[in-house]
């Protein structure tokens, strides 16, 4: 709960639109920034030229980085055209952050191999479907033992980046590792049930209601469950979480030291893998943006640029003039 019941009716109208916590949380943060850079006045007094005020603020005082400055728009644009039903307009005239293009840092299938080779048996599940289904690393510890379809060898990615819905391949390899997994969830749950404080899986806002036994189902269980129960700290509620994604990079990071890599790495290097090797291998752009989640296809070309600049692409002139092997 929040100090001011404005902020508790948006958290509670963005929960009925099953919003993420995590959603709710930043764009609330962005909100309460917003009234208090605004002298806490009422944001249904204020409009798109205050907006314009504190997006500048924030690119020229703050000097925070694009994607902060647009998740503070997208915030106060969900604010005013979603909840207060005021929608802002033009909003052309604000000072924008600097975007600096980003390059993706991308493994060799080779350094994939080697790397796998470090990172600890009861992890590799996880990491062979970031690098072998493109996941998010959010995506993947909020995975449900009922997504994973291995009848059709897919996986249903649900709210995503941008609270799309899609399906993304999934590596027949991963198939025993899969079903030892869902093995696990299983004893994980007939051992809770056990506990009469449990009170199930959290589940997405209003399905609890809809579906009163599916929280203790084994299809709507994380796939990757948190080790011990936890106590919900809005609810009081005794569940299981997922798995602490903060752990996931500090995994990889690890293994990537062990195995000698000299690269800085991180899950998301691991999708950048994945798009690049599909390119490579002759998958057209639209199917690599599609298993991504990407909304346009030019967020996804940025990895065909990265094959077409490398020495494969591009022949140094350099290399015309000495052989350094002699």
């Amino acid at each position: 709960m929040y100090e001011s019941p404005f902020l508790n009716e948006i958290s509670d109208f963005m929960m009925a639109r099953r919003y993420s916590k995590r959603t709710i949380k930043t764009y609330l943060m962005w909100i309460r920034f917003f009234i208090l850079f605004s002298d806490k006045q009422h944001p249904s007094v204020l409009g798109a030229r205050d907006v314009e005020r504190f997006l500048t603020h924030l690119a020229v005082n703050r000097k925070v980085a694009a994607s902060t400055q647009a998740l503070a728009l997208n915030s106060l644009v969900f604010l005013y055209s979603k909840f207060l039903e005021q929608p802002l307009g033009d909003m052309s005239a604000f000072r924008r952050s600097k975007k600096q293009a980003k390059l993706p840092m991308v493994l060799t299938q080779g350094e994939v191999q080697v790397l796998f080779e470090q990172i600890p048996y009861q992890h590799q599940l996880l990491f062979g479907l970031l690098y072998g289904s493109g996941l998010r690393r959010m995506e993947a510890v909020r995975l449900r033992v009922g997504d994973i379809d291995t009848d059709l060898k897919q996986i249903r990615v649900w709210n995503g980046k941008g609270f799309k819905h899609r399906f993304t391949t999934l590596a027949v390899e991963l198939l025993p590792m899969i079903e030892r997994q869902i093995k696990r969830v299983d004893s994980f749950l007939i051992s809770d049930q056990k506990n009469k404080a449990f009170a199930g899986v959290w589940m997405p806002h209003a399905l609890d209601r809809k579906y009163r036994h599916a929280n203790k189902s084994l299809a709507w269980q994380y796939l990757f469950p948190a080790t011990r129960l936890s106590v919900d700290p809005e609810t009081g509620d005794v569940r299981r979480h997922h798995l602490d994604e903060s752990m996931v990079n500090k995994v990889i990071k690890k293994a990537g030291r062990d195995a000698g890599i000299r690269k800085t790495i991180s899950s998301h290097t691991l999708r950048h893998s994945f798009a690049t090797h599909l390119l490579q291998s002759g998958a057209d752009i639209r199917t690599v943006q599609q298993q991504l989640g990407h909304a346009d296809v030019k967020t996804t070309e940025i990895y065909t640029h990265v094959l077409k600049q490398g020495a494969d692409g591009v022949k140094s002139p350099l290399s015309s003039l000495f052989n350094f092997n002699t």
